[in-house]
């Protein structure tokens, strides 16, 4: 019996639909239905294992073994998802700051689906566009279920290509939106994304020189700086109703997490992250480097704050008590990526490529020779 599964590169993937962000934000919102559910499963014992990871040691320890290098490791995500999706599949991925140096992205990925009764491949996709644009539509849908009523201003910190996906995602969601108020760590980054994203979408989109003219006086704001450069966002620019939305990294104060409504977009995936590391807790901030979870794990981890304060997305979906209550609410959105998005949204798009005959047909076999 003949097996094939399909292949998408990138051009592929930009044909069958991997930049419809009110698609990507669309199957995002399926998910975490989904997820609130339980109707799925990532690795390890828990079923929420964030991947396994390849770190590479400090010092060589043979020829040709890579060192430990900023954003330099290997990772496979697996996950299943099921309702409408019921697939399995596994991103895979290898990343190095210095690839940019070689005119690389940082990180190189692929998403394998897979049929989850046989295990049989579906499809190989190329996963670059797919993970940059359902990592920028998670804080679409945060908004959706998490803005206060008439909220018309966001502020974006950070002008790289994951605020750029995020942006978009926010303008499907944040339906009263006018004004994008954009900071930057270089101002000449705020400009040209100011000037860019204003063509494409048509809104008052401006470059601000302080971060605080990006926080204060906006009804949502996404971070999505890099980890190199986290950002401390003090407590009182967090007036009331206002959504943090942190996909880079962003830091609070304990007081802040304390007192406003902390959401994770799935937070037994980031107590897997604390309980691995609970008799090293200070390798948190270097394991996670980059991840807005960072800090708060090391505080729960140090007994500063209490691990019952933590919701997860999918469970304000099903009990929309732990929502917004008030336009008062104050809400910080921390998220840590998940192979269940890759996954949904790389299925969606596979299917697309189905029906109108895009990619590559690859054979494994046309008879397995040991059956």
């Amino acid at each position: 019996m003949s097996l094939d599964f399909l292949y998408l590169n990138e051009p592929d993937m930009i044909r069958a639909g991997v930049l419809d962000m009110k698609k990507c934000v669309q199957s995002m919102d399926d998910l975490f239905h989904l997820m609130g559910k339980g109707d799925y499963i990532m690795g390890g014992p828990s079923e929420n294992h964030h991947g396994m990871m390849l770190w590479f040691p400090l010092e060589k320890r043979t020829e040709k073994m890579p060192v430990a290098g900023p954003d330099r490791r290997f990772m496979a995500m697996p996950a299943y998802v099921g309702g409408r999706f019921n697939v399995c599949g596994n991103k895979w991925y290898g990343s190095n700051i210095e690839n940019q140096k070689k005119g690389l992205p940082r990180s190189i990925l692929t998403v394998m689906l897979n049929d989850a009764d046989t295990g049989a491949p579906l499809a190989l996709l190329s996963a670059n566009l797919l993970s940059s644009m359902r990592t920028g539509a998670i804080p679409g849908v945060a908004v959706k279920y998490l803005q206060k009523s008439g909220a018309h201003v966001l502020g974006v910190i950070g002008a790289g290509v994951i605020s750029r996906s995020c942006l978009l995602a926010i303008r499907e969601t944040m339906t009263a939106l006018d004004t994008v108020l954009v900071y930057d760590l270089f101002p000449e980054k705020a400009q040209k994304f100011a000037e860019e994203m204003a063509k494409e979408l048509s809104l008052d989109i401006r470059a601000v020189s302080d971060m605080k003219d990006a926080v204060v006086g906006c009804d949502a704001v996404s971070v999505a700086a890099s980890g190199l450069a986290p950002v401390d966002i003090p407590d009182e620019w967090l007036e009331p109703g206002k959504v943090i939305i942190a996909t880079g990294a962003a830091m609070f104060s304990r007081e802040s997490y304390m007192k406003h409504r902390v959401v994770f977009d799935n937070w037994k995936m980031h107590k897997d992250w604390l309980d691995e590391l609970r008799d090293d807790p200070e390798r948190l901030l270097g394991v996670n480097a980059g991840h807005p979870s960072a800090k708060l794990l090391l505080m729960v981890a140090k007994g500063e704050v209490d691990a019952d304060h933590m919701v997860s997305f999918g469970d304000v979906l099903a009990d929309p008590a732990l929502g917004r209550q008030s336009d008062g609410d104050v809400f910080l959105f921390l998220t840590g990526g998940m192979g269940t998005e890759d996954v949904a949204w790389g299925y969606d798009v596979y299917q697309e490529a189905v029906k109108q005959g895009i990619g590559q047909k690859l054979t494994l076999w046309d008879r397995p020779h040991w059956a």
